[in-house]
């Protein structure tokens, strides 16, 4: 698309009230301009604008991931800690405390097992 070089140099003052005004802010917010003078021409030359529209029925659930995700990070940094000194407590009086407690996370917390059960309730 060609573009034209000319200066703009011509004013035109529009009078709104305020909630005109409000009105006029909120959809030029929803758009992808960059500014209200933009925003306005496209408008007044009849030009295509691009309105944003985000699904705020989705916020709640994508929160609720990224704590799970984050709560995930931290069980794993954790177990990748009990698992570097487990392995480098080999000859050590600890060791079997180690292995006991890794013993007692595998067996009794199968927490994967309850969630994906709990998945598989909630989608039948």
């Amino acid at each position: 698309m060609e573009e034209d070089n000319e200066n703009r140099s011509k004013w035109i003052k529009v009078r709104l009230k305020p909630s005109e005004e409000e009105l006029l802010n909120k959809r030029y917010k929803k758009s992808t301009f960059q500014n209200l003078s933009e925003f306005g021409r496209a408008m007044i030359l009849g030009k295509p604008v691009t309105i944003i529209h985000r699904d705020k029925s989705m916020d709640e659930v994508l929160e609720e991931l990224i704590l799970l995700r984050r709560e995930l990070n931290h069980i794993g940094n954790n177990l990748n800690q009990a698992i570097r000194n487990i392995n480098s407590a080999h000859g050590f009086p600890d060791t079997r405390l180690w292995m006991n407690l890794l013993t007692i996370i595998n067996g009794k917390n199968k927490y994967s097992d309850l969630w994906s059960q709990k998945l598989k309730v909630e989608r039948a």
